[in-house]
């Protein structure tokens, strides 16, 4: 009996390893290109060089995750991006986790620095260190929309006292 005990061990276990998911090739490079995107656009936000980035991001992108409201548009985008490089010194952007697949990128993120404006909503020279949940979707390879999500408590710090400005244009990143 301890014979067909094994023998059944054995073949459940053949069973299962021939229906295991395989992946697909194209579902692997996808994330994998979404995830390098990603990269990129985070490099640029930390250097302030933003000319690339269409390379990255879709023409017709939207942001609903700015400091500044919802951008929408690649040359917004680009201003935006552009302009958050300037609204801290000491910048730094350290990835704790990343997880791609061929449509989303999610990062666990930490963020530091100290503000150099008042754009984050607190007094010039606050020193932050705040934690994010970064969501993009990503179409053919290129951003298509982004979000992101951090405690409440670190969200209050980031509230001025009239909220956010909305529908973000290269006109008004330039005003602020």
């Amino acid at each position: 009996m301890n014979k067909y005990i094994k023998l059944s061990i054995a073949l459940l276990i053949f069973i299962t390893s021939c229906t295991a998911k395989k992946t697909d090739s194209k579902e692997d490079t996808s994330a994998i290109t979404n995830a390098a995107a990603i990269k990129k656009i985070n490099e640029a936000i930390q250097t302030g060089n933003v000319s690339q980035l269409g390379n990255y991001i879709d023409a017709d992108v939207v942001d609903h995750a700015s400091p500044m409201g919802e951008v929408k548009g690649l040359e917004n985008m680009k201003a935006m991006l552009g302009k958050i490089h300037t609204m801290g010194t000491n910048m730094k952007m350290e990835v704790i986790k990343t997880v791609a697949d061929d449509e989303y990128v999610f990062e666990w993120m930490r963020l530091s620095g100290t503000t150099a404006t008042t754009d984050f909503g607190m007094p010039v020279g606050t020193n932050y260190d705040i934690n994010s949940v970064q969501v993009s979707k990503f179409r053919n390879g290129k951003l298509v929309e982004h979000w992101e999500f951090m405690q409440p408590a670190d969200m209050a710090k980031m509230m001025g006292p009239d909220g956010p400005q909305q529908n973000i244009t290269v006109d008004t990143v330039k005003k602020r």
